[in-house]
């Protein structure tokens, strides 16, 4: 699944080709997406200029003379931005055409993308309103967490993956920043110490960060907006190592499930 720093790619990827351009048609091939496309799309979006490409989670936001259109991946999709003349594959589902001649094209091969129109703020829509603080932003600090968990007894990793906490931190991503950060997975997130909050804040924004430079990871079939894979798998010092020695300290790095994810940890650096 496209997690944050996959949509960041994809928002930056995206925005410098369509920011500016005015929509002259939209062509659905597939409207049984998550959401259903609503039949009205067309005719609200044609016209509109797309002033601004922004991300709240995991969703794309495309701010329009008069709403904003609201994109997410989904477990498999992309976004490409192409010539409005490129002939469309099995699993493009839906066109953007603008003015410039170029397409921007959802590619979604399990249909559980979604591609919304909001005239309200989008960040009251019913899919952004309950979203936590950006992990990237000012917002998450040590002292955010350590407020957020006083007398939480679920696990850390689980903590920090709630939506309702902080946005995008996906499952590889908590399993790499809790390595960093020398925190146990299965932590009681209430049990925690502030100095430990700090270091864990600090990771999130590495990892995250870091996979953005490298154009998010591959494990399955994200592609970019322009078609290319991301490369931070090859920089994961525990996710899918399971067996491996940890590049800490040598021992055996372990597996676990944990709220039906696998886990990957180091029991001797993480405690």
């Amino acid at each position: 699944m496209p997690e944050l720093p996959e949509v960041e790619t994809t928002c930056r990827g995206i925005a410098p080709h369509i920011s500016g351009q005015q929509i002259v048609q939209v062509i659905v091939r597939e409207k049984r997406l998550r959401y259903p496309v609503a039949s009205r799309l067309t005719g609200h979006l044609a016209g509109q200029t797309v002033h601004a490409v922004t991300r709240r989670g995991k969703y794309l936001l495309l701010a329009c003379d008069t709403g904003t259109i609201i994109i997410h991946l989904g477990m498999s999709g992309s976004l490409f931005v192409g010539s409005a003349t490129d002939r469309p594959q099995k699993h493009d589902h839906l066109d953007i055409l603008f003015g410039s001649g170029r397409c921007l094209r959802l590619r979604d091969p399990r249909r559980f993308g979604a591609v919304l129109w909001t005239t309200r703020d989008p960040e009251r829509h019913k899919l952004l309103q309950h979203l936590g603080v950006e992990p990237l932003s000012s917002s998450l600090d040590g002292d955010y967490f350590f407020q957020r968990s006083r007398d939480r007894r679920v696990a850390i990793k689980q903590f920090i993956m709630d939506s309702r906490i902080v946005v995008g931190v996906g499952n590889i991503y908590a399993s790499e920043a809790l390595f960093i950060a020398g925190i146990h997975p299965s932590r009681a997130a209430g049990r925690i110490a502030l100095a430990r909050y700090l270091q864990l804040a600090a990771a999130i924004k590495q990892v995250l960060g870091d996979a953005i430079d490298a154009g998010g990871t591959t494990l399955r079939d994200f592609l970019n907006a322009e078609g290319r894979p991301g490369y931070f798998q090859q920089r994961l010092r525990v996710y899918q190592r399971a067996g491996m020695p940890c590049d800490r300290c040598g021992s055996v790095l372990r597996q676990v499930r944990m709220g039906q994810r696998s886990t990957y940890y180091c029991c001797q650096c993480q405690v």
